[in-house]
């Protein structure tokens, strides 16, 4: 059997990046992508000259600006970061059509068919770099590894601008001295848990018996273990007939607070209600996707009576889903999304002969936002109700 040969590619503080090419004068600042500060905004990107003072994503606005007051707070202009995303995109496809988009920066790609025509997965992760490079002006990080698990790990480990291969002869001797925080999943709650029981490193992780790390964690110990030996079988899954549209957030520390996730979430809704609209599609079910600092991932779904592509009924489904969770289980998060499927063509099923006013309102109104934001980036306008007691309200 041959071994898979896997290429991740990490786009570097992605949005961030294309405002700084985009605006010379801002190459060498820190420049802070988000949502506005006054109205309980989150950053959603930061230049690595913001990161140097504590910024990162997520991270509630007014305390990036706090922690970084020389910060060039922007706009999100999603539809200028979706275009530079289609370039990069149709350089890697060059390569292969096993690709699986993980978000508009970043994507796996299994190159174990093209080493014939291409050359060693290595050449081929070198070129496609150098060819982002050349094309967009912007710099990715590139791990190419056996598995998924190794290449993403080997693209974080050398960032920004980085390009690391891991073998399966070299696996172990890079993944030993790593923190146990580098394996996927384990947050910084569940770190700080195997630490107090001196499991510091992936070596001692994996010195440790399926037994014992199951009274400290729970189900997910098989998993660890696994990762901790560099163990990853899922495939590349190409995103050759698209099932569903989502947009999900990772923080750097769990959150509980219900105002940052609320905001945190209007803004998936928002991200995947224009993605359905600029595709010309709608969905019939929400799904929210909801990760505890202990490494439990758990989702919630609703129906909708009709498909649609409109963000109000969207973000209303999707604040009772929220609502629903927090009243039975809730707790700090270290991962929220939002996704959308059941999707359908915008104009499939049965017509109405007369047409609702209220629905035609919403329509023109999501077609303002989407232009206005295209324009001015997504700071130009914004939907207020980010709570839980009124989720529907648009300002």
């Amino acid at each position: 059997m041959v071994a898979r040969q896997i290429i991740h590619v990490d786009m570097d503080a992605f949005y961030a990046s294309v405002e700084q090419r985009d605006r010379p004068e801002l190459k060498g600042k820190a420049v802070i992508v988000g949502g506005d500060a006054k109205s309980r905004g989150v950053v959603s990107a930061a230049s690595y000259e913001a990161r140097k003072f504590g910024v990162h994503s997520a991270m509630p606005m007014a305390q990036a600006v706090r922690l970084c007051p020389q910060g060039i707070v922007l706009p999100v202009r999603m539809g200028r970061y979706a275009e530079v995303s289609h370039v990069i995109q149709s350089i890697v496809e060059q390569y292969t059509p096993l690709v699986e988009p993980i978000s508009l920066d970043e994507a796996f790609l299994d190159v174990t068919a093209s080493t014939n025509l291409f050359g060693p997965a290595e050449q081929i992760g070198r070129r496609i770099k150098e060819q982002i490079r050349e094309q967009t002006q912007l710099t990715a990080s590139v791990g190419v590894a056996p598995n998924k698990f190794l290449a993403k790990l080997a693209s974080d480990l050398k960032k920004p601008d980085g390009f690391v291969v891991v073998t399966e002869q070299s696996k172990q001797e890079i993944l030993d001295p790593l923190p146990v925080g580098k394996i996927w999943g384990v947050g910084k709650v569940t770190e700080a848990t195997l630490q107090s029981y001196g499991i510091r490193t992936i070596a001692q992780l994996r010195a440790s018996t399926c037994e014992e790390l199951q009274s400290i964690v729970g189900n997910a110990a098989e998993e660890l273990l696994r990762l901790a030996r560099g163990e990853d079988d899922r495939p590349v899954e190409p995103d050759r007939e698209r099932k569903s549209l989502s947009s999900e957030q990772t923080f750097a520390t769990d959150i509980r607070d219900e105002s940052i996730l609320m905001s945190v979430l209007l803004e998936e809704v928002e991200e995947v209600a224009e993605r359905l609209r600029r595709h010309q599609i709608k969905a019939r079910t929400i799904t929210l996707k909801l990760r505890y600092g202990d490494f439990r991932t758990v989702t919630r779904s609703e129906t909708l009576r009709e498909a649609t592509n409109l963000t109000k009924p969207l973000w209303e489904t999707a604040g009772q889903v929220f609502r629903k969770w927090q009243a039975r289980s809730g707790g700090a998060l270290r991962l929220l999304g939002f996704g959308a499927s059941g999707l359908e063509p915008e104009h499939a099923g049965q017509q109405l002969l007369f047409r609702d006013p209220d629905q035609e309102k919403l329509k023109r109104l999501d077609q303002i936002v989407d232009k206005i934001r295209d324009r001015y980036g997504r700071r130009a306008v914004h939907r207020g109700g980010s709570t839980p007691e009124n989720p529907g309200t648009i300002t």
